[in-house]
């Protein structure tokens, strides 16, 4: 594998009448051709504003942070954050990466039929011809589960159903063969059968074509079973990261903790649910220190409130920001 994506000291705010909020703050990872990464969080937590980030679709009053870069290496190296206006974003977006948007009825212009816009958004990053781009569009209509394909094809986005929709939209994403696909939340209108035809579809286009996967999600079971390594964010902030076999075997930060220990346990169905306690803060009233102590039942009285923590490799795959974990492995 090689490197496909550098982000580094991601930090997103966003000036509003209540005053200059911080959505991201110092985010950095990576992403090697071949490699689904899981971002894991909240809602909230800033996950889609992080992959948005990356195609730079966040809205006109999003401030970066000076120390921001984001690079994408395809058969030369892109820099992202100097690019400016339609013309010179086009090259990246739907082109070299395609965006799964959690809500499909804002992805489909409704007084186009979704075919047209499939085929069209294929002229446009691809040098097929019209007959060429409606045969990909029915295959992958089909592909990803849509019965009579070719009679979807032909139809608005308010004639199907909400799981068909997304479906359509994986479709559509997929169709220009990316080099980077963000998918937010993409399986969650859809039933456990779609679900799981879905993301072998990701897999198996993954393994085709090299394709690099950032899935958000707040479905540990999802990424457990999709994923080759995930981020868990809290509040604009990674707080762990690693392969997802470290992550969810040996969790190190109690935020990851508290999110395992809230999902059902298969071998114990009487177990009760134990949910992380408290709400998320709000970001106008970002807590000093770690971002997590307010939630956090081990917090260190003083410095977690106090000190934020930089991140402490666990092990060559495996890293925390965590004061408990700086004592621990120090």
């Amino acid at each position: 594998m090689s490197r496909l994506l550098d982000v580094d000291h991601l930090t997103l705010q966003f000036d509003t009448d209540e005053g200059r909020i911080t959505a991201v703050d110092d985010v950095s990872f990576t992403l090697e051709t071949g490699e689904i990464m899981g971002l894991v969080g909240e809602s909230g937590s800033g996950k889609s504003v992080t992959a948005k980030s990356i195609m730079k679709l966040n809205p006109s009053n999003a401030v970066y942070g000076d120390e921001t870069s984001i690079k994408l290496h395809i058969d030369k190296t892109i820099d992202i954050m100097p690019l400016h206006g339609s013309r010179a974003l086009k090259v990246i977006r739907g082109g070299a990466i395609s965006m799964i948007f959690q809500e499909p009825m804002a992805s489909f212009a409704p007084a186009i039929s979704i075919g047209n816009q499939m085929v069209e958004q294929l002229q446009i990053h691809t040098d097929m011809n019209k007959k060429q781009a409606t045969e990909l569009s029915i295959e992958m209509l089909a592909r990803v589960g849509i019965s009579d394909a070719a009679t979807r094809f032909k139809q608005f986005v308010f004639e199907l159903s909400g799981g068909m929709r997304q479906r359509a939209m994986i479709a559509m994403a997929l169709s220009t063969k990316p080099k980077l696909l963000i998918a937010d939340e993409p399986t969650t209108a859809l039933d456990v059968t779609i679900q799981a035809q879905v993301i072998d579809l990701m897999k198996d286009l993954v393994a085709e074509f090299g394709m690099g996967i950032v899935f958000i999600t707040h479905d540990l079971g999802v990424v457990a079973q999709t994923c080759d390594k995930v981020a868990v964010m809290y509040l604009g902030r990674l707080i762990e990261q690693g392969s997802v076999r470290d992550v969810i075997r040996n969790p190190q930060h109690p935020y990851t903790k508290g999110l395992l220990a809230a999902l059902p346990r298969l071998d114990d169905l009487d177990a009760p649910l134990v949910p992380v306690p408290g709400d998320i803060p709000s970001p106008l009233e970002r807590p000093t220190g770690c971002v997590f102590h307010t939630r956090c039942s081990v917090a260190i009285a003083g410095r977690c409130s106090a000190d934020i923590p930089q991140f402490v490799n666990v092990s060559d795959t495996h890293s925390a920001a965590c004061h408990l974990v700086e004592g621990r492995v120090s």
